[in-house]
């Protein structure tokens, strides 16, 4: 039997970006491309400013992480990986406090490569270094698609068990729970649909998503003791956008069709919506959880974005 299929091409990166800071990192900095790379790494990445100061050099892309607000600076060598770009690394991380730090490369030398593991492996639960290959591929005479390839990353699971309060460093049994439902969870939202980008599951009883805004993120949780599940938006620190969301509470409510509960603190705030949830780790049960959690994420994700857009 014959198949007509087409060849895998791998295309000179110089072909397309001559000059890494003219071309290739105003390439990066454009919002699609930012999520292209955040998908790869599990975050959402919104872009603060290119060529950021950092004493008499800049920094390719200074971005934050929308969730936390952590700050990422992104450095870009269109070559193999050497000495100074690494210095520069560390030092565009020191100068602008950086909790997550990227580097992205044509290739890499094993003792950069080395050094990367090194920094994650000694460094706190706040900050993490990714190594990133950039690649260029076409079939037949396509345009030419890039590839963002992880060879580093932070040690996520390590972290966890190294930022543990016990003095075994293991993590507890409702923690693994946890775990496995956020990780069957996430395994459902992309069997769902698969332009969701969700960061990785951690052993912890809440799970966090982007959705396009720096001030707020919609945070799924779990009660064990109360066998709850819960979907709303979490305000970290913004008090305006909290009074101006509850100015529109009988609008939003209209429009979801749910009474929510609004609630304030000195700081965060949180609008939410929960749901009795019995034997919640209950295996054969857990897709209708996950249906729940995954039609009130879209829910709250559509109603709220709309009326923060409008605040902004």
């Amino acid at each position: 039997m014959k198949y007509d299929l087409a060849k895998l091409k791998k295309v000179n990166l110089r072909d397309i970006w001559k000059h890494e800071a003219f071309d290739f990192t105003q390439w990066l900095a454009m919002e699609e491309n930012l999520e292209l790379l955040g998908q790869e790494l599990g975050i959402e990445i919104n872009l603060i400013q290119t060529e950021a100061d950092v004493g008499s050099f800049n920094v390719d892309i200074l971005a934050q992480e929308s969730i936390s607000g952590k700050k990422i600076i992104i450095e870009n060598q269109l070559e193999i990986t050497n000495h100074d770009h690494l210095g520069k690394l560390i030092t565009y991380a020191a100068g602008h406090d950086a909790n997550i730090v990227i580097w992205i490369v044509k290739d890499i030398r094993e003792e950069h490569q080395k050094a990367i593991e090194w920094l994650n492996n000694h460094s706190d639960n706040d900050i993490g270094f990714f190594l990133i290959r950039i690649e260029l591929w076409q079939i037949g005479d396509s345009k030419p698609a890039p590839n963002f390839e992880t060879v580093c990353s932070p040690n996520e699971w390590a972290k966890v068990i190294k930022g543990s309060s016990t003095k075994d460093k293991k993590i507890t049994d409702t923690q693994n729970k946890y775990l496995e439902f956020w990780q069957g969870y996430v395994e459902y939202v992309q069997n769902e649909n698969l332009n969701i980008s969700l960061r990785k599951p951690l052993p912890q009883h809440w799970f966090d998503i982007a959705f396009g805004t720096s001030e707020a993120h919609i945070s799924l949780t779990l009660s064990a003791t109360k066998d709850l599940i819960n979907c709303g938006v979490y305000i970290s620190d913004n008090k305006n956008l909290y009074d101006y969301l509850y100015s529109k509470k009988d609008e939003i409510q209209k429009e979801m069709g749910l009474e929510l509960n609004w609630t304030q603190a000195s700081k965060a705030s949180r609008i939410f919506f929960n749901q009795k949830a019995n034997n919640l780790f209950d295996k054969t049960t857990q897709d209708k959880k996950f249906e729940w959690l995954f039609n009130n994420y879209l829910l709250f994700k559509k109603t709220f974005s709309k009326h923060i857009k409008n605040f902004k």
